[in-house]
């Protein structure tokens, strides 16, 4: 791929003034389009060392409102950075909606750079390229304009830019050791590169190769690019629209000709219960059990992840206080997921789930979870249903990044039947310590049951995994649900740390 490309090719002073005036006031005008349409734009520059990306970068945001865009400058990972999954630190940094992101070196790092000096095994390698690709597929199904430029020069060209900079003071800092080691092994860096190209090349996010020898052609080039895509993401925008978000009156039978006739949530036993004295001595045991167990999570450096997902008056909050009330509070937090705000619909919907995902050692508990877009984001029309159909998709495959860098994962379904949530709404009411848990929506959404339970159904089907387990509490008897989820989140920890 790189060999064909000519890096002869030059562009005249004069041809470069020309046509620059023009396309800085036309790519000016196109972020302000971008901005009022809510259109996000990730500008990602990967190239050969000495290729002048920080240069482009610098011709590409001069004409540019400073208020709405960012640049990230991509280095090694920082120590807070290693102890995260890989790609943590780059949905953190993804854009709102009318924003542009600039990344100096991004994601592709961990297959370049990092595969040229070794650190990764052919199995983390192929694996990273698949985490490249799923991520990048859903920032483009999120409507993000996503492009990817690699900046080319030859060989001697490096040298001779590596030169010159060690020739000043003020420059020879730029050229480190490891710049030196890949322009010496070129050809091999050189083929690393174009395996990634070729790897992660897709019609959803296609590398546009940048002929970098002569620097007026390069900027002329990447303005070009960026000045055809905006366009054609604008009127895309104006001409065909989104979607609209389909209506909440969704067919119970409508819903269930989609799913597999088997139903997860019928064939749970609700009759299952202990006693106080039983709950109170297991509670003991395994709360003593679980305070050990943190303890080595944390030396072990091994994360992990507790999802919580109910009816309403499911007993999640209860579960979970007897979770964290065995933990260390430095350990672990707890993450209570509400109805995102402006800024968080500004972002793909995952993004701030991604925000509060462990370090290494620690402990997250989503009181509420991302599969809000398969159940009341569905239900209640507050997305489309392309949207929420490939949400399967993008969550199995979120969920395998977080498994694969080392986490545990758990889910929890708290069941429980229509006549024990009336019953704890009505004790709910009458408690004036608990009147704050019970609201209109709750009543409301029990007249939805049935298109809950298939959704819920579906869900569980379709995202339960080796990896990321679903596991279903019988919820009618509350002792029965602590013990439960707490010898589940015990056997766990014991099986990661054999």
């Amino acid at each position: 791929m790189l060999d064909q490309i000519d890096l002869t090719k030059k562009m005249s002073k004069e041809v470069y003034q020309e046509q620059m005036e023009k396309m800085e006031s036309e790519l000016a005008a196109l972020q302000r389009e971008c901005k009022a349409l809510g259109i996000p734009v990730i500008l990602v520059f990967e190239g050969l060392d000495a290729s002048g990306k920080g240069v482009q970068i610098n011709k590409l945001i001069h004409p540019l409102d400073p208020r709405g865009f960012e640049v990230h400058a991509i280095k090694e990972e920082t120590e807070e950075e290693r102890m995260h999954p890989f790609l943590w630190r780059f949905w953190t940094k993804t854009p709102e909606k009318g924003r542009i992101a600039i990344f100096d070196t991004s994601w592709y790092r961990k297959v370049s750079i990092e595969r040229f000096e070794h650190k990764m095994s052919r199995e983390d390698l192929a694996y990273a390229y698949q985490e490249i690709s799923t991520f990048e597929r859903a920032l483009a199904d999120d409507g993000n304009v996503l492009m990817k430029f690699f900046l080319h020069i030859s060989q001697k060209e490096q040298r001779k830019r590596f030169d010159k900079m060690l020739h000043s003071k003020e420059t020879a800092w730029k050229v480190s050791k490891e710049d030196e080691k890949r322009n010496k092994e070129y050809r091999r860096y050189k083929e690393i590169c174009e395996e990634m190209l070729e790897r992660t090349e897709s019609e959803y996010a296609p590398w546009i190769l940048i002929e970098a020898e002569d620097r007026r052609f390069a900027t002329a080039k990447i303005f070009a690019q960026v000045i055809r895509q905006l366009k054609e993401r604008i009127l895309q925008e104006k001409v065909v629209g989104k979607p609209s978000s389909q209506s909440s009156e969704i067919q119970v039978e409508t819903i269930q000709k989609n799913l597999m006739e088997s139903s997860v949530l019928s064939k749970v036993d609700l009759t299952l219960a202990y006693t106080e004295e039983e709950y109170k001595k297991r509670l003991k045991a395994l709360q003593e059990r679980l305070e050990l167990l943190h303890s080595e999570l944390y030396r072990k450096r091994i994360p992990m992840i507790l999802g919580f997902e109910s009816w309403d008056a499911g007993g999640k909050g209860g579960a979970i206080k007897r979770l964290t009330d065995a933990m260390d509070p430095r350990g672990y937090l707890v993450s209570p997921t509400a109805a995102p705000t402006e800024t968080e619909k500004n972002h793909h919907y995952l993004w701030r789930f991604w925000k509060n995902m462990p370090k290494d050692g620690h402990v997250t508990i989503f009181d509420r979870t991302w599969y809000g877009r398969v159940m009341v984001e569905r239900i209640e029309g507050f997305c489309t249903r392309e949207e929420w159909q490939r949400a399967y998709r993008e969550i199995n495959d979120m969920e395998s990044h977080l498994a694969h860098s080392g986490a545990i994962v758990l889910k929890f379904w708290m069941q429980i039947d229509k006549d024990e949530q009336e019953r704890r709404f009505k004790e709910r009411m009458e408690n004036p310590q608990k009147q704050w848990k019970i609201t209109d929506e709750d009543w409301r959404n029990r007249e939805k049951w049935e298109l809950y339970e298939e959704a819920v159904n579906e869900m569980i089907i379709r995202t339960s995994t080796s990896y990321a387990p679903w596991i279903i509490v019988e919820g009618n008897n509350k002792y029965y649900a602590r013990v439960k989820v707490l010898e589940t989140v015990v056997n766990a920890m014991e099986e990661r740390l054999k």
